[in-house]
């Protein structure tokens, strides 16, 4: 058998090493952009056209480099942070492996230019799949320009790969962000098809994060500071009243190094506790500074993530530092001392007049639910009765004496119950418990539906529909809401504007990633559109990474279930018969697009069984 172990082409190691480094267009954005920090700096331009898949520039006007070092840059291993084994364990610097250039070079189209401090004439050189296709002196001002063309033009397959334009512009905006806010002492730009998208001057870290989110978080944030011998942790938090229902406003920097961490997230949230309404989360950016031979950066590819060696004090203090900036902010609740806290008089159980449980006990249920008070939906004060009958049409009731009019559309396990199972006896009326759950007695048994669920499956097949026929209809807001949004969220907005205005909303472009709302969808009920659409935008996006689905059906989806949400509370008879009947109307009415049940049905043997006696 003869030898098969080879070396691999110098031309192939640099496009594996290149899988590592290089990602997507935003991958080639942080790298450069963290060399012309690193190059001391003090303005950095970003150029991007087609998402960065055509053209990705960044100018700065940073130390430069010489025709020696220029050439150097673009070989595999080579940098000028490292020169001994112990710098691996000091470094502060953002790129520091040798790779990122070599990598770039190995599937797009580079040109550099670079010209050093007090020199003359500068460098251009230009490279094309690790090959040097032309060196030669060229006039510029100090610094260096990198323009990163055609990425992966000799890598098909990888191209293909990539998403659409919005998609990647936002990956972009991240990696943007998050270099801007480390960096506030150097003024950034971004052009997106010779359109400026962001200008950020040199100042203070709260001016950047206002210059990068919006004027609204000046009123928003709170400082954060606490110094310890171990570590350092300095920035700013937002007030518990303006959390927000979507993630990716919470940023962790180590060292000026963004890292993700769900460890510290928690520290953070768990400094919150008790302030925050459900389901929403605090706008935070906080810089620790730690000894670098504490930590271990290089646990991850993209060096997003991190090992401390002392992870649990590193949490204590985080935590610490948070709750204290929120005590000293006057943010944490106070305790009443007018109060007596150890004595609470109980109050006495109250039950109808007429329930008499020793001539009917079983009668006892249905005479309480026979008083009680029907909801009514006049206005937006109406609370959570109008909250959740505003969704329901004033059409005539039917019961629910058939199954779905395509029994085939069920699901199988279900295909040879429903039809039977759902067949009402005498026209029985259904039953709300909790203000969640509607029972309606069956001929099979008693059905039990889960009334969100039901909700957001009629609510996905109404908005599928109107994506797919472009028929959604408004509600006109009295006061337009101004709604500023970041900028990643913005160019999301923008990507979805033709299916939001199949949906019914209603919006114009106000500028400076702000949208003027006129309207929103029919029958929604009336109540924080900001709140709504942010939760909508934070749906979707998490569709995105959980579900392989076009952008129309993640849209219906996420629309349903942040709108199924809004809709609980107390219903009137009319209201919950309407409910089953247009449940049943749907063509899966047993589950939710993510597979949920919306009902189940407990046979009447199944009930007996319950209180069978020994």
């Amino acid at each position: 058998m003869g030898d098969i172990i080879r070396l691999l082409p110098e031309y192939l190691a640099n496009q594996i090493a290149a899988g590592e480094v290089v990602q997507r267009p935003a991958s080639v954005v942080k790298e450069l952009l963290e060399n012309s920090v690193d190059a001391r700096s003090t303005s950095v331009t970003l150029i991007i056209k087609d998402a960065g898949k055509q053209l990705i520039q960044v100018v700065d006007d940073g130390v430069g480099m010489t025709e020696t070092d220029a050439r150097m840059c673009f070989e595999r291993h080579a940098t000028s942070k490292i020169k001994t084994t112990e710098d691996l364990f000091r470094i502060r610097t953002m790129g520091f492996r040798g790779e990122a250039m070599a990598s770039i070079a190995a599937v797009a189209q580079v040109e550099l230019k670079t010209r050093p401090r007090g020199a003359e004439l500068g460098t251009c050189l230009s490279i094309e799949g690790n090959e040097v296709i032309k060196q030669e002196p060229v006039a510029m001002a100090e610094g260096t320009v990198v323009s990163v063309k055609n990425l992966f033009f000799n890598v098909p397959a990888r191209r293909n790969f990539l998403k659409t334009n919005p998609v990647e512009m936002r990956h972009i905006l991240d990696e943007f962000q998050r270099v801007a806010l480390a960096n506030p002492e150097i003024a950034f730009a971004l052009y997106q098809n010779e359109v400026e998208v962001m200008n950020l001057p040199a100042g203070k870290l709260s001016q950047r994060i206002v210059g990068i989110f919006g004027r609204d978080y000046k009123e928003q944030l709170a400082s954060c500071e606490e110094t310890t011998p171990f570590l350092t942790v300095r920035g700013y938090i937002g007030k518990p009243e303006f959390a927000k229902k979507t993630r990716g406003e919470q940023f962790f920097f180590v060292n000026n190094r963004f890292i993700k961490s769900q460890y510290l997230n928690h520290a953070v949230l768990t400094a919150y506790e008790g302030l925050l309404p459900k389901d929403c989360f605090p706008f935070y950016v906080l810089f620790l500074e730690i000894a670098p031979e504490t930590i271990d950066i290089n646990v991850h590819p993209t060096k997003t993530e991190i090992k401390f060696e002392d992870e649990k004090t590193v949490y204590a203090i985080v935590r610490a530092a948070v709750k204290q900036s929120l005590g000293l902010h006057n943010i944490t609740p106070s305790l009443d001392f007018g109060a007596d806290v150890n004595y609470i008089p109980l109050q006495p159980l109250k039950f109808p007049a007429s329930m008499d449980f020793e001539a009917a006990p079983a009668q006892a249920p249905r005479t309480a639910y026979q008083e009680q008070e029907p909801a009514t939906f006049t206005s937006r004060a109406s609370g959570a009765g109008a909250r959740a009958g505003a969704y329901v049409e004033q059409a005539p009731v039917r019961e629910v004496s058939r199954a779905t009019s395509d029994d085939s559309s069920l699901f199988p396990e279900e295909e040879a119950l429903a039809p039977a199972a759902v067949s009402a006896s005498g026209g029985s009326k259904a039953l709300q418990v909790h203000q969640k759950y509607l029972m309606v007695q069956v001929k099979s048994g008693l059905m039990v539906v889960d009334q969100q669920a039901a909700q957001e499956r009629i609510l996905y097949e109404k908005y599928s529909q109107a994506l797919g026929k472009r028929t959604g209809a408004s509600q006109q807001l009295l006061f337009p809401q101004a709604l500023q949004l970041s900028p990643a969220d913005f160019s999301l907005v923008m990507e979805l504007a033709e299916e939001f205005s199949a949906l019914g909303f209603v919006f114009n472009d106000f500028g400076n990633n702000t949208l003027v709302v006129n309207g929103i969808p029919a029958e929604i009920p009336l109540r924080d559109e900001r709140e709504l659409i942010e939760g909508l935008l934070e749906q979707y996006k998490n569709n995105l990474s959980a579900l392989k689905v076009d952008r129309q059906e993640n849209l219906a989806r996420a629309m349903a279930k942040r709108v199924a949400s809004r809709l609980t509370g107390k219903l009137s008879d009319q209201e919950m018969n309407a409910l089953v009947d247009r449940l049943f109307a749907c063509q899966v009415p047993n589950y939710t697009p993510g597979g949920q049940k919306t009902l189940v049905i407990l046979q009447t043997e199944q009930l007996q069984d319950l209180f069978l006696r020994n």
